[in-house]
């Protein structure tokens, strides 16, 4: 940043250099955190200061709601609800291109608050108006794809005309976590509203203001009032009065919470869809080109400080190529740049808290205790910010260590060898969880044919997690622990709407005509069976 602003203009007292000054003060200008703030729907007066994970500086206060506020936003959604879902798909599919663009147009503005709030570096955070973009882009152009009626064979050719609507749900409660707050805040509720329904969404107390400002974008892209409503306030207090009066629920975040969010939904006969944790196996096959398998590796493990649902924690190295393998891949971990800067040219950020600094922490501590190595990294960096913490590669982990099995959710991978690609699949598939995999080999072929055999919900050869992550027409989610329901491509948008089947009859009925009985009205429709199948109908 030099001695300049970013080019959003709402940062003030920027420090002259960033990289080599992590007690720089970065603050926002009181009028644009007021504009973000005021989308809260809140009466209760009580706020929450949030401050910056890269030095600690107070960023803004965050309107706190009540019970009784969610139930307001929920009245809101509900009345937008009926004109929302009488307005074309056409106009509905403009909205979504025009926050394409504004998202585009504003990506400065939008990295500078996401560095800001979570503290990663900035090619991370550069990710989150990408995805949007294309998630608003691909919705935008396949809209009647999903959501025009379709026709469907009829029982009787040519005489039963059948065609299924899609119908939405009403409104549907998002709730959303810190660590892509801003993509994240808004990916699942693009194509809730080109469905038809509204939204009530609450993100992360964390990360509040890039969620704001996904809400502010909407808003200048058409949306009318009411169609997109935030609350914010700790889950334990509105979580459940949310799942309440919702018709929908989408949640991203912890196994734990995702299961009692399961258990509400199925009291209430209510569908959800639910991102849950992982703990990613990486698979370097012995033909893989080590190179691009080393740098793969660093962005599979690294990316926003090992803060992603489908980052990888486990490492599987064929023998033949292990230690040429992990000679590289040890010395880009140890030439990453760290720092607490908003500028470009930093390799990984901070962790979002002392709470995420303390598990990394305890992981690492309690793997090294009981025997393994740690071939880079190890350790917390306090010079560079108060949640940063080096990179971490860990060497003869075991199953007696918290790391092996649990999820870190931080910049730390373990790895281990194998011979046999049979038992390095097995060893990919052990553990409850099955959300993201990756391969790296130069048979396509034979990467593909074992990826069938992952029990992962998306697998990416010789590509960390990008490939299948900003595939939009291609569905995102987990197996078993990791979740249930998908994002993205056709499923991410019928997730929100009822399929309604309509059959319109002509010429003849289901029931005995002319005088026939019952008996020959069998015998009739059973030589009429007999006959469809000859003839190669469904």
């Amino acid at each position: 940043m030099s001695e300049q602003t970013p080019a959003s203009g709402h940062l003030v007292n920027g420090p002259a250099d960033p990289e080599h000054d992590p007690k720089a003060s970065y603050a926002l200008e009181p009028d644009y955190v007021a504009n973000l703030t005021r989308r809260v729907i809140s009466t209760t007066g009580a706020t929450v200061a949030v401050e910056s994970p890269l030095n600690g500086q107070p960023l803004a206060h965050i309107p706190q709601s009540s019970a009784v506020d969610v139930a307001e936003a929920y009245a809101r959604a509900r009345r937008a609800q009926v004109t929302w879902a009488r307005t074309s798909i056409d106009d509905r599919a403009a909205m979504l291109l025009r926050l394409h663009d504004l998202v585009l147009d504003r990506q400065e503005e939008i990295i500078d608050l996401i560095v800001l709030e979570s503290g990663k570096a900035r090619k991370h955070a550069y990710d989150e108006p990408m995805h949007i973009a294309l998630t608003a882009r691909y919705y935008g152009r396949t809209a009647h794809e999903h959501l025009d009626p379709q026709r469907k064979i009829g029982v009787v050719p040519a005489l039963t005309r059948v065609e299924v609507n899609r119908i939405p749900k009403g409104v549907v409660g998002i709730i959303s976590p810190w660590n892509y707050p801003f993509t994240m805040a808004l990916c699942d509720g693009l194509p809730a509203l080109l469905a038809g329904n509204t939204v009530v969404t609450k993100p992360d107390a964390q990360t509040m203001l890039s969620a704001l400002l996904g809400a502010q974008l909407l808003e200048e892209a058409g949306f009318p009032e009411g169609v997109w409503n935030v609350v914010a306030g700790p889950g334990r207090e509105i979580g459940t009065p949310m799942i309440q009066r919702s018709d929908y629920v989408c949640f991203t975040g912890s196994t734990a919470t995702g299961r009692l969010i399961a258990s509400q939904c199925a009291d209430r006969l209510i569908g959800a869809s639910l991102e849950l944790g992982g703990k990613n196996p990486i698979l370097i096959l012995r033909d893989a080109n080590l190179e691009k398998a080393a740098e793969g590796a660093v962005r599979a493990a690294f990316s926003n400080a090992g803060q992603l649902c489908v980052s990888v924690e486990r490492m599987f190295v064929a023998d033949q190529i292990y230690d040429r393998f992990v000679q590289r891949f040890v010395a880009r971990t140890q030439a990453m740049t760290l720092g607490s800067s908003m500028e470009w040219g930093v390799d990984m950020g901070s962790l979002i808290s002392q709470a995420q600094l303390e598990t990394v922490q305890a992981h690492v501590d309690d793997a090294v205790a009981k025997g393994a190595r740690v071939l880079a990294g190890g350790r917390a960096r306090p010079d560079l910010g108060p949640f940063f913490f080096e990179p971490t590669i860990l060497e003869g982990v075991t199953p007696d260590m918290t790391c092996f099995g649990d999820e870190t959710f931080g910049p730390v991978v373990a790895l281990y060898r194998f011979h046999d690609e049979a038992d390095a699949v097995a060893r990919a598939n052990a553990g409850e969880y099955g959300l993201n995999a990756s391969i790296y080999t130069q048979d396509g072929a034979r990467g593909r044919a074992i990826a069938r055999e992952i029990t992962c919900g998306t697998v990416n050869i010789n590509e960390a997690f990008g490939a299948t992550f900003a595939s939009i027409d291609s569905p995102m989610g987990g197996m078993r622990q990791s979740g249930m329901g998908r994002r993205q491509g056709s499923e991410g948008i019928h997730r929100y709407t009822e399929s309604q089947s309509v059959a319109t009859q002509r010429l003849v009925r289901f029931a005995p005509m002319l005088g026939m009985s019952d008996e020959t009205y069998a015998k009739v429709m059973t030589t009429q069976l007999r006959l469809l199948k000859k003839l190669g109908r469904a």
